[in-house]
């Protein structure tokens, strides 16, 4: 589907008279037009998406209600939720951009503004943002984790989400959960994307070096696996696009699907690539797509020089302007665009002499009511889901309130979760991971199978329930907490804190490890003593696969004999340290000191 600009505009417009979008109060500050008008400025646009999680189809996402930041990270983006985000970027409140970027009033909200992202909606937008520019001064680059998060990307092991990209136009990504299916699958999945698959920092083991097949590695010198960066020529200069996959992959996922590759941040040899670009390659430019995470693109752009841009992912923080980080060599602006398809960044530079004169960002909110969904890629997204939609459609309960996920501790979707493992599985504790991932259903909705996926769709499902002690439980927390609240960034693991079910606890997120987690108390008010034997149940592990059910059939037979999905206790702890946090906003329970 190609538009120009004029009838772009008028399909908003038209949008908007039918009552697609609200136009009383302070919602009446953007309109259809402003949001989707994007003058053309210099002579290079970027468009950047990132962490799609193979949704296909438009969902529901609410933004987190706890972003918190430690040590200097406090106060400053990405950590800022609520009202403290809107006044840092000067959005205003109760604008359908407030809505994009908050949990504010979020189930009412998503009411009136309707479902964000949807491939053929995306598609709309980018063809058009590509149309107005210049195709051939246009690069659309996807950030990753676009392979895994949905049944039919479970279902084709991945190359659903490689067409769909395919048809969207990606000219380059990286990854992160692209890398949780096996070496063969990821290999395949490459060779049939069409745009380029970029990762610098992932090498081949020394001993897969001289023990395995190394035919397909880009550089078996170096012992490279993939390229590591693309020279394009755009509006007449040279722009140079470095691929930064997730460093922590075979930490934060099981090492045993692709256990002949190594992982890591190794900004080192970035700095030789960049170096390298600069003065072999004449580049006028220098991108980094990265899926670092936002707190470890922003310490990277401070310890590497030459950087001009990173277009960063994995933390899921919608952004809508850059970060400015200070360095050696001058200045990198750091951006971070979202998750669910939810936004489409649209970055547009003027390049001259040799270097970046000036830009212009827009992050844009894809709603799907406003945008119309483009014919082919309906059609192909049909075509992907309709042998699975049997699975898909089952309807199994009515969400009794909003459930959702993404926040740094328990979220209502969580803790169903937690509850249907303890129930099921006949255990006093329950674990889940914290992903970032997963879709949000409105209070009153029915949660059918596909939304079960949603939270819970990756390639080591598997449940188990053994006996643990207590100081094994405080061990698995304090872990946990400091991947995420660890003030060294480059120590960071971008995920939020496990779930849990069956306790709770106290958790003060400024201390150091071993020191943050205290006061763990089982439901019925009895301490959780280290000596002391807790049966427990949780998914998802790491190490050695697991011997119990996938956790969407746990979840499915738990809510198929509810029919409702109710939340007695949230499991969420009570937090020291952080009043005044800007990072905190609607906080479920109690926030002391």
């Amino acid at each position: 589907m190609s538009m120009t600009r004029r009838e772009f505009a008028q399909m908003l417009g038209i949008a908007g008279l039918a009552g697609m979008l609200p136009v009383k109060g302070m919602a009446a500050s953007r309109q259809p037009s402003d949001l989707y008008e994007v003058p053309s400025f210099g002579n290079v646009r970027l468009l950047h998406m990132t962490d799609c999680h193979a949704q296909l189809l438009p969902v529901y996402f609410r933004e987190p209600n706890v972003n918190l930041g430690v040590a200097g990270a406090v106060g400053k983006a990405p950590h800022l939720v609520g009202d403290k985000l809107l006044q840092h970027f000067g959005v205003a409140p109760g604008s359908i951009e407030a809505h994009a970027l908050t949990c504010l009033n979020y189930n009412d909200a998503a009411l009136q503004y309707g479902k964000v992202g949807g491939f053929a909606h995306l598609k709309t937008l980018a063809d058009r943002l590509r149309d107005s520019f210049g195709r051939e001064k246009t690069l659309l680059l996807d950030g990753g984790d676009t392979w895994q998060g949905s049944g039919t990307s479970y279902k084709t092991r991945g190359m659903d989400m490689v067409r769909a990209g395919n048809a969207l136009g990606v000219d380059i990504m990286t990854g992160h959960w692209e890398f949780t299916y096996n070496q063969a699958e990821i290999l395949r999945n490459i060779e049939a994307f069409d745009g380029e698959f970029l990762a610098q920092n992932v090498f081949i083991t020394e001993d897969a070096m001289f023990s395995s097949d190394t035919d397909y590695l880009f550089d078996d010198f170096e012992g490279r696996v993939f390229k590591p960066y693309s020279i394009r020529e755009l509006g007449g200069v040279r722009i140079a696009v470095i691929g930064q996959a997730f460093p922590r992959t075979k930490i934060a996922n099981p090492a045993r699907f692709i256990p002949d590759w190594t992982f890591d941040i190794y900004d080192n040899r970035l700095q030789v690539i960049v170096d390298q670009v600069r003065s072999e390659e004449k580049v006028d430019a220098v991108v980094v797509l990265s899926h670092n995470g936002m707190d470890v693109d922003l310490a990277m752009a401070s310890r590497v020089s030459g950087v001009d841009l990173i277009l960063g992912g994995h933390t899921h923080d919608g952004m809508p302007a850059p970060t400015v980080v200070k360095n050696s060599g001058g200045e990198t602006l750091v951006f971070n665009a979202g998750s669910n398809g939810k936004f489409l960044g649209t970055l547009d530079l003027d390049i001259r002499n040799g270097k970046i004169q000036d830009y212009r960002y827009r992050l844009i909110p894809v709603f799907s009511e406003l945008i119309p969904a483009d014919a082919s890629m309906l059609a192909l997204i049909d075509d992907i889901r309709t042998p699975h939609l049997g699975w898909l459609n089952e309807e199994l309960a009515v969400a009794d309130e909003l459930m959702f996920r993404r926040g740094n501790f328990n979220g209502t979707f969580d803790q169903v979760i937690c509850d249907a493992l303890r129930e099921v599985g006949d255990a006093q504790i329950s674990l889940s991971p914290g992903f970032r991932w997963g879709t949000t259903v409105l209070k009153g909705q029915m949660i059918n199978m596909e939304r079960v996926l949603d939270q819970t769709c990756l390639t080591y499902p598997e449940t188990y329930v053994r006996e643990m002690k207590g100081s094994e439980l405080k061990l698995i927390m304090e872990d946990v907490a400091d991947n995420l609240f660890n003030p060294e960034p480059y120590l960071q693991s971008g995920g939020d804190m496990v779930r849990v079910g069956g306790f709770d606890y106290v958790c003060e997120p400024g201390r150091k490890i071993g020191e943050r987690i205290s006061e763990m108390t089982l439901d019925n008010g009895e301490r959780i003593e280290a000596d002391k034997t807790y049966k427990v149940t949780g998914w998802a592990t790491v190490g050695s696969q697991s011997k119990g059910p996938a956790i969407w059939d746990v979840v499915a037979d738990y809510l198929r004999d509810h029919k409702e999905a109710r939340i007695d206790k949230l499991n969420t702890p009570v937090l020291k340290g952080v009043k005044g946090n800007p990072g905190l906003v609607d906080y479920a329970a109690e926030v002391i000191s």
